[in-house]
């Protein structure tokens, strides 16, 4: 008898799609089988420009179906996350010469009512002369409009959705390749390498869903065979961060004499996010990075509107990342549907294969809902949607809670600074008690590697977060590569690397 053991999902890819669409299938009662080849969002998920809004560039591409859905998933997110999901407001000048006042009115008027908000503040108009959002800007703008989204820390996303799978019975494999799919009486059998070791080992699923985001055709061509697959178009988004050019908590959308529009919102308390760009990408996704032209359009898109130019050598980090859209034959990247598509191929008996091509941030839970009255008519129902109502962990807080929880943490454990107490209930929420456990002065934390970043931080994230590199940590987890020294990485590499070594031999023996 065969021994390879059977589930009922095989998802391909763990960003946030894969994990949603794992989280959600998971708490129905599916059992589920995730393989990554990197680490969780370390591809698309993670080089988002970090909004959970409805997209109000959208409505001039009348994406209304997608605008109203992103618009009612941004409370709903936030609820359920209010950890790591919080409101932002964004100041939008009127730029005379680009789009009129009127139309721009009208849009942010669509963007109030077309998505039932009832907790975020509606638009309003500004006099730039007078605002303190106007101060740090050139004196070129009179008026403003000021609205309300959501900001989002996108890679503990996908994290969160990833161990609340696997809190719920699914097996997370991460640095785990699928190479090979096949259909085989009835059912999946997949060959899968360990990316680490190289070693190989098969799972069979009754389905299978192909959620690789940029690489989803190549799953298609190399792991399953196809010939001549063209689904998804990529498009690079870039980004910059530089140090902080404004003390005001606002963000600012700017728009662009070319028709794009940039982003610049505050940034780990000290610094300024500045993005995105569009452009068609033709590469190995993973190789993404940010290009010199890309860098001085957002220098050059910036300073038309900060009265302080932002310079190439203001610039202290810098990400980019390809999302896979839905080709949809847009003649220019930026105009290209950001709406997802779900495709069902049905094989031989159960073994039906679900393709997710293109998608945003802010819908990954619709999408995920969507894929899974896929799966029920497939593989047959086994339980409610829940999603919605369904707090990600740590964030189980009323969203008006947040200073609560860092006074608490403070009252517990005061020998934390309030800057550290608060970083730790931004990235790990109500489970910040777990990282921190009987701790009573920093002593008791272990290894300091710099800035506020300690051993016990580092453990939990390796034991319970799939941590695996320094990068894991740093860049993913909790952006302290904004903080460490090139030597104090150095040291919270090997000390992974270390730890990560002994465990294997511990469970060798």
């Amino acid at each position: 008898m065969d021994g390879t053991p059977v589930h009922d999902i095989l998802v391909i890819g763990g960003g946030i799609n894969g994990c949603g669409i794992a989280r959600d299938a998971a708490g129905r009662g599916y059992s589920v089988f995730l393989a990554e080849m990197n680490d969780l969002g370390s591809g698309t998920s993670s080089g988002s420009t970090k909004l959970i809004h409805g997209g109000l560039r959208y409505l001039e591409f009348y994406e209304f179906r997608l605008v109203r859905e992103a618009l009612l998933e941004r409370e709903v997110l936030w609820r359920n996350a209010p950890h790591i999901i919080w409101p932002i407001r964004f100041v939008l000048p009127h730029n005379e010469g680009l789009r009129p006042a009127w139309l721009l009115r009208l849009g942010l008027f669509l963007y109030d009512h077309l998505g039932g908000r009832k907790l975020l503040p509606k638009t309003r108009t500004i006099d730039m002369r007078i605002d303190a959002a106007g101060k740090p800007l050139k004196p070129l703008f009179s008026r403003a409009f000021e609205y309300s989204d959501c900001w989002v820390d996108d890679a503990r996303l996908v994290v969160l959705n990833a161990r609340d799978a696997a809190d719920r019975g699914a097996v997370i494999a991460t640095r785990t390749e699928v190479v090979d799919a096949r259909r085989e009486d009835g059912r999946w059998r997949a060959t899968l390498r360990d990316v680490s070791s190289g070693a190989r080992s098969e799972v069979r699923a009754r389905l299978v869903v192909n959620a690789a985001g940029p690489w989803v055709d190549k799953v298609l061509a190399s792991a399953m065979g196809r010939n001549e697959v063209h689904n998804v178009r990529l498009v690079k988004g870039s980004h910059i961060v530089v140090p902080k050019v404004s003390d005001d908590p606002r963000a600012y959308f700017f728009q662009n004499r070319d028709g794009r529009i940039i982003f610049a919102i505050p940034y780990e308390d000290d610094f300024t996010l500045i993005g995105t760009t569009d452009q068609d990408y033709d590469g190995e996704p993973r190789d993404a990075a940010i290009s010199p032209a890309e860098t001085d359009y957002l220098c050059a898109a910036a300073s038309e509107y900060f009265a302080r130019p932002v310079r190439r050598e203001d610039i202290v980090w810098t990400y980019a990342a390809v999302r896979p859209l839905f080709d949809d034959g847009a003649s220019k990247a930026q105009e290209a549907t950001r709406d997802y598509v779900l495709r069902v191929e049905e094989g031989d008996g159960d073994a039906a294969l679900v393709n997710i091509f293109g998608g945003k941030i802010t819908t990954y839970r619709r999408l995920s809902e969507a894929t899974l009255e896929k799966i029920e008519e497939l593989l047959g129902r086994k339980g409610q949607a829940w999603t919605a109502d369904a707090r990600l962990p740590g964030g189980d807080f009323a969203v008006d809670g947040f200073d609560g929880q860092i006074a608490g943490l403070l009252r517990d454990y005061p020998f934390l600074n309030a800057g550290h107490a608060r970083r730790l209930v931004r990235r790990y929420g109500t489970r910040a008690r777990a990282i921190l456990g009987q701790a009573r002065s920093t002593d008791d934390l272990g290894v300091h590697f710099g800035a506020d970043l300690y051993e016990a931080e580092v453990r939990y994230l390796m034991e319970q977060e799939w941590a695996r590199t320094a990068e894991d940590v740093l860049w993913r987890r909790t952006k302290r590569g904004l903080r460490l020294a090139p030597n104090e990485v150095v040291t919270l590499e090997e000390f992974m690397e270390d730890l990560a070594s002994r465990r294997r031999h511990e469970a060798a023996e």
